[in-house]
């Protein structure tokens, strides 16, 4: 099977919505990122840090789901990284009430020997050091490096950022982040700019209005499936990440027609994230059910038209 290398938070997450609110639950973009991708036929393994006050059931869920987690540190006397927000009504914007770096203010990642040979790597959104650091300890240079960002390394470490840029195959950012990132309102020239700082694709997160693939001159559109409920958005974008790496991963495909599927898978499991609060819709989440909606993202995108 072919190697995927996850790299990103795992951390506790405290969430309130129209709909509710959470005490501290499992969260973490490499969480979401690895229960994504273990829909797929491969390897993984995540690289992160966690305190000693990570309960035992959380590392047990990620092993049963054959996610590799030798490279997860847990530090002696430390506490997890933990984040709380508050989503308005649209669930479109939100107020971060705290982020409390703990363990992860001195977090530095260490590849396990098995998987510095991944086939793909995705960068989940962290400190760009950090993910450089990553790149730095793979043996053999993966067929494809994905990184995800955020508009806070941006305003704190752009210079790092742009460096860490300049390695990668794919980013996925959402529309305000990549307006940020390229000074431009257009996102077909945002796009564009982007690619000219090293990436081959860039891939443009709309949330409910879908995602964008950019390849050279080409453009691919996928649309969000339409859903009746919205419990939270917190994790979709990460869920979505490892849809696509790891359809990208099973496939052995990196071509930019592949890569339209991938879009797909990733925006069809992302759809399930936000029905439930945290990652509680994924653990429950069976592979019939992820089937079954594929074929509904089918059905939505397809067409005939005369020409």
């Amino acid at each position: 099977m072919n190697k995927l290398l996850i790299v990103g938070t795992v951390a506790f997450d405290a969430i309130e919505t129209p709909f509710g609110k959470t005490d501290k639950i499992l969260g973490g973009a490499a969480t979401y990122i690895g229960l994504s991708a273990s829909f797929f036929n491969l390897q993984s393994a995540i690289v992160s840090v966690v305190g000693d006050d990570f309960p035992q059931e959380y590392l047990d869920l990620l092993t049963d789901r054959n996610i590799d987690i030798s490279g997860l540190e847990v530090v002696k006397g430390g506490k997890t990284f933990f984040w709380s927000g508050l989503y308005h009504n649209d669930l479109n914007s939100r107020d971060t009430l705290a982020t409390e770096l703990n363990v992860l203010a001195d977090f530095q990642p260490k590849v396990p020997q098995n998987f510095k040979n991944a086939d793909v790597v995705m960068l989940g959104n962290l400190h760009p050091l950090v993910q450089s650091s990553v790149l730095d300890q793979m043996e053999i240079k993966p067929k494809l490096v994905a990184l995800d960002t955020m508009n806070f390394w941006m305003d704190c470490a752009l210079p790092e950022l742009l460096e860490v840029i300049k390695r990668v195959d794919v980013i996925t950012i959402n529309d305000e982040e990549a307006r940020q990132l390229s000074g431009e309102y257009s996102l077909v020239k945002a796009a564009a700019l982007i690619q000219a700082m090293g990436p081959k694709y860039v891939v443009i997160k709309k949330g409910e209005h879908g995602a964008l693939l950019f390849y050279n001159k080409e453009v691919f559109f996928a649309p969000a499936l339409p859903l009746e409920e919205v419990f939270d958005p917190t994790g979709a974008g990460d869920t979505f990440a490892g849809g696509f790496a790891g359809f990208i991963t099973q496939s052995e495909n990196v071509s930019f027609e592949n890569m339209k599927n991938a879009i797909i898978h990733g925006s069809n499991l992302a759809s399930f994230c936000v029905e439930k609060f945290g990652t509680e819709r994924m653990v429950d989440l069976e592979k019939k059910e992820v089937l079954s909606r594929l074929q509904q993202f089918k059905s939505l995108t397809q067409f005939d038209i005369e020409l």
